[in-house]
């Protein structure tokens, strides 16, 4: 086989037993890597109503066919597995240098199964495999944790790893590697913690078969071309300001998310852009493995009060933890970012969890009698003192632990959780933007920007710009990006792959860049229509496992706040995100039925049936 390795390997954690095992091609053609392999396995070894905490969990770690093989951006992985947040399926994505070792250690990703009877962490090197115990690494950060087991295995290696609140059953721990990369949404370190596997280790130095490798590299080359040329000028200018610079653009459409969603326009926006964290605090910018972008943050602060180096804050972070929290202190937001990295926390949770306890005590709902201290819009201090409680489970942290969803139905008003799927969402808001808010509801891991974005056409322009505040003919797009994001997560690229407009201006086609590259390193000879149908094949998999799971149409929600309540201010003013219209749509153009369920043709055409 080219661009892929040929096998998995699969990880009993109950019983120690370490197995190779071979990979199908026509499973590989068929859901081409990364995301889709994760989901043909869960689909064929998990039962969609196993808990996701128990034992009976799987956890795949899978790369694609261009991780590590020096394509532009070509170097991501998906943690796949059953979320404990959501009780959804998940697929979390990380990029860096952990993805890349893995790959060249001879495997296309890891399968983990059972619960060890103590802390453990896998040691892959270069083919040879070793369980070895972690008592020792319990209890470390993230940072720690990585340092040790380098220090145990081989310095050049690179380390996936969990925190505290993976250990502790945060229900949004992340997994962390190389440090600052992280697997972050929907609580996949903590089934690692569940596991009670610490972390993964890998040092790989082998190469990678591509079919034709003077046609990879001669288009490869054109790519990388194309890229540096107008870094600099890509729609989000992520090479100077990093993601952070996406808070200017979602102020000035209406659709940055401030105090729980109530407003979509933040009056100390300045103070928490871009610009400000490149002015004051930038050391350098980072790239994962293979990337021309550089959109990492290597960051460092001197303030007394929140001093700490480490890497971003991301856009993502910066909307949660400041205009949603209303915190216009980029300090106290890059700290508390900081002390989610080193304790294994999804920073979108957490951010967006916070804000929607300070809705709720500042209602009355939450009495102060549960609560260390008042927590109150604005207020840094509270911001990075929750972040650390929620990471270690102490205090009100234990409660917060548990996501926006679970605390206010505590409390009796779920319905100031911003959730669907009860996952708390990303930095777009869908009275400012309607197609997000489609995106969100009927993304499978609950709400997320990431399995497709159509902040690249409606805020962006990318490839054609359209109104953000129209709804109508929203479905079709909406179902072509998510479309594109499947198949540039199976390829084990990154979503900003789709910045630089490969394709002109179809938006019914993956960018042909990925055709090119895909069949240049594989040497499968895809066609477009047979990429578009592997798309189709990973999502209608995904929508069976979430309907084999409980979930029904009546999931596919936004909160009635963006539904029913017109946005007060701001260029959006008076809008509501029409999703029930956009929904029906949706249904028709993906060819499910008016529940959201894939019809048996459908599922036929896929070889779903």
């Amino acid at each position: 086989m080219h661009g892929y390795c040929g096998k998995m390997l699969r990880v009993d954690l109950a019983t120690g037993d370490i197995r190779e095992e071979a990979l199908d091609p026509e499973v590989c053609k068929a859901y081409i890597g990364g995301r889709g392999l994760g989901t043909y396995y869960l689909n064929q070894e998990l039962n969609p109503e196993a808990a996701p905490l128990s034992s009976d969990n799987i956890i795949v770690m899978a790369t694609g066919p261009l991780t590590g093989t020096g394509a532009a951006t070509g170097s991501r992985y998906m943690v796949m597995t059953k979320s404990p947040l959501t009780g959804a399926i998940t697929c979390s994505n990380s990029g860096g240098m952990f993805p890349t070792q893995l790959k060249r250690s001879g495997l296309d990703g890891v399968i983990f199964t059972g619960k060890a009877a103590e802390p453990v962490y896998l040691w892959i090197n270069d083919g040879r495999y070793e369980l070895r115990k972690a008592d020792h690494l319990w209890g470390m950060t993230t940072h720690e944790a990585t340092d040790q087991v380098l220090g145990e295995t081989d310095a050049k290696a690179k380390v996936a790893c969990i925190g505290p609140a993976g250990e502790r059953g945060v229900l949004f721990a992340s997994i962390m590697n190389d440090k600052d990369r992280a697997a972050g949404r929907s609580g996949v370190g903590a089934v690692m913690g569940a596991k009670n596997l610490k972390a993964i280790a890998v040092r790989g130095t082998g190469r990678i078969s591509l079919a034709d490798p003077e046609g990879f590299k001669a288009f490869n080359k054109s790519v990388m071309d194309t890229f540096k040329a107008a870094t600099k000028e890509t729609p989000l200018g992520l090479t100077v300001n990093g993601t952070a610079g996406v808070v200017a653009a979602t102020q000035s459409f209406g659709c940055l998310p401030t105090k729980n969603w109530q407003q979509g326009t933040f009056d100390g926006w300045k103070s928490v852009q871009g610009t400000t964290l490149t002015e004051k605090y930038l050391i350098t910018n980072s790239s994962c493995f293979g990337c021309p972008v550089g959109c990492g943050r290597r960051t460092r602060v001197d303030d007394p009060d929140f001093q700490g180096e480490g890497e971003g804050p991301e856009y993502e972070t910066i909307y949660a933890m400041g205009p949603n929290c209303m915190i216009d202190n980029l300090a106290a937001i890059v700290k508390a970012n900081y002390i989610c990295n080193e304790l294994g926390l999804d920073t979108i949770s957490m951010g967006a969890t916070l804000a929607c306890a300070m809705e709720l005590f500042e209602q009355g709902y939450l009495p102060e009698t549960d609560v260390e201290r008042e927590l109150l819009w604005g207020d840094g201090e509270a911001l990075v003192d929750m972040a650390r409680k929620t990471g270690y489970r102490e205090g009100f942290g234990d409660i917060l632990a548990q996501g926006s969803y679970r605390m206010a139905e505590r409390y009796g008003h779920p319905e100031l959780a911003m959730v669907s799927k009860k996952q708390e969402f990303p930095g777009y808001e869908p009275r400012g933007e309607q197609a997000m808010g489609l995106a969100y509801a009927t993304s499978p891991i609950g709400g997320s920007h990431m399995r497709g974005d159509p902040a690249y056409f409606e805020l962006f322009g990318v490839p054609k710009a359209m109104d953000p505040l129209e709804w109508k003919g929203k479905a079709k797009v909406t179902k072509d990006y998510q479309n594109l994001s499947a198949v540039i997560d199976a390829a084990g690229l990154c979503i900003f792959f789709a910045v630089r407009n490969l394709a002109g201006d179809d938006l019914d086609v993956p960018p042909t860049g990925i055709l090119e590259y895909l069949n240049t390193a594989t040497g499968l000879d895809y066609t477009l229509e047979e990429l578009i149908q592997a798309s189709e094949r990973i999502i209608n998999a995904e929508r069976k496992f979430l309907l084999a799971a409980g979930f029904s149409r009546k999931d596919d929600s936004l909160p009635a706040r963006l539904t029913q309540d017109p946005m007060p201010s701001g260029p959006a003013q008076g809008m509501v995100c029409h999703l029930d219209e956009m929904l029906e749509e949706y249904y028709q153009v993906r060819n499910w039925d008016a529940e959201g369920k894939p019809t048996r043709e459908r599922l036929n055409e896929l070889g779903l049936a």
